[in-house]
């Protein structure tokens, strides 16, 4: 079905939407899913360094990965893609986004309404008490600097604030995301490849709560049977299209 079609079925609905987002998302911007950017991390897998393991043995080299992601993201906007969400947000037809990404590109896109699932790259926290603070710029994210100390604390180190391999997620995020899930009768899944648990599960529960679904990706995904309707192509082109139409139908 082609995108006008399924505009036309949505906005039949008088739609509430929540979006599940994947770095599909964040391609177009440049944001690469999890290499860093030079040959080096080619030898290296995410799941060898985004560990509670690896940075307890070698908390230096998991810092030299982050600050070298950290300096593709200073240079990363965000994409039609992200914009189109802020959108749907600002005509008050979206509850919010709940995105797996790290990346702080819908934050930038001028979105409110964000559950930051897997944490905030941007952001570095305290390994032992509740201090946290931005990380985003350009001294921070410069090779070879020592290891960040939390100021409060003095002699613990801070470490990004993104859930790692092997930690729960946060319960509250959670919670937020299961209740726009409930909310909505409209959700839209885009860029992502449905194998990340729970996230998920998120289209399953919408599709319990008799939503319509949307996807949104390049190809055929786990979740495309969940789906009522798959749209594929690059995000930044078909999801811009979609917005347009629908906010244009509903006036």
């Amino acid at each position: 079905m082609n995108i006008t079609s399924v505009v036309e079925e949505v906005a039949k609905l008088n739609p509430t939407i929540v979006s599940v987002v994947g770095a599909g998302v964040s391609k177009a911007s440049g944001m690469p899913t999890f290499r860093g950017e030079d040959g080096l991390w080619n030898n290296y897998r995410a799941e060898e360094l985004a560990t509670p393991h690896a940075f307890s043995r070698d908390p230096k080299l998991v810092w030299a990965w982050y600050r070298a992601r950290m300096r593709i993201l200073l240079e990363s906007e965000p994409n039609p893609a992200h914009y189109s969400l802020t959108e749907l947000e600002e005509e008050n037809i979206a509850l919010g986004i709940i995105t797996q990404n790290v990346d702080g590109l819908h934050e930038l896109a001028g979105s409110k309404n964000i559950v930051e699932i897997h944490g905030r790259i941007r952001y570095a926290r305290c390994v032992s008490c509740n201090y946290i603070e931005r990380w985003d710029d350009e001294k921070k994210a410069q090779k070879g600097i020592e290891l960040p100390y939390c100021p409060e604390c003095e002699t613990n180190l801070l470490r990004p604030d993104v859930v790692w391999f092997g930690e729960p997620l946060d319960s509250q995020r959670w919670q937020k995301a299961t209740e726009w899930t409930t909310q909505s009768n409209v959700m839209l899944v885009i860029g992502t490849s449905g194998v990340v648990a729970p996230v998920s599960t998120l289209p399953i529960y919408a599709k319990q709560n008799n939503s319509i679904i949307i996807e949104f990706n390049i190809e055929a995904t786990p979740i495309s049977s969940y789906c009522d309707y798959s749209i594929f192509g690059p995000c930044e082109e078909t999801l811009p299209d979609f917005t347009k139409k629908l906010l244009n139908k509903i006036g």
